[in-house]
Formats: C-alpha cells, sequence, structure tokens
C-alpha cells in the first residue's frame, strides 16, 4: 500500500511578515544600534568598552539591552568648551 503525504505550500501573510520583523528585524536594530554606539564612543577605562564589546557580541539581545540601558552612562562625556 502506497502512502502519499499531501504537500503543504504556504504563502506569507501580513501577520507572518509582522512576526519576522517583530523577532528578527527589532534584536538585529537593537544589536547593530548598541554595537554602533559602543564602537563610536569613549570610556575613561579602556577595559570597560572591551568587556562591553564582549557582551554584546556573546549575548547579542541580553548583551545590547544591557548596553543600551546601564553601558551609555558609563560614557565619558565632553564638557563645552569656552
Amino acid at each position: 500500500m502506497e502512502t502519499t503525504l499531501p504537500l503543504y505550500i504556504a504563502t506569507i501573510g501580513f501577520s507572518e511578515i509582522v512576526l519576522l520583523l517583530f523577532f528578527l528585524a527589532v534584536p538585529v536594530g537593537l544589536w547593530l544600534w548598541a554595537l554602533l554606539d559602543l564602537l563610536s564612543s569613549e570610556f575613561e577605562n579602556g577595559s570597560n568598552k572591551v568587556v562591553w564589546l564582549m557582551a554584546i557580541t556573546f549575548l547579542p539581545v541580553l548583551g545590547a539591552l544591557l548596553y543600551l540601558l546601564i553601558g551609555r552612562n558609563q560614557k565619558v562625556t565632553s564638557l563645552p568648551q569656552q
């Protein structure tokens, strides 16, 4: 007796696109934002930058969130020159 499996051909609808954006584009955008902000910033202690780079690289979403919430406050701010 021969059995046949039904073919399932799916099309991507609006809800799937929204889910893809939420689960792929948002984390990647958050990761890129944190990475670019980190690389363009200066820190008082050079090891802080390395630690944040490792956190963002090895724990992409969690590291990026932690950097954006905590790490941005550790950056050196320049005072306006008079």
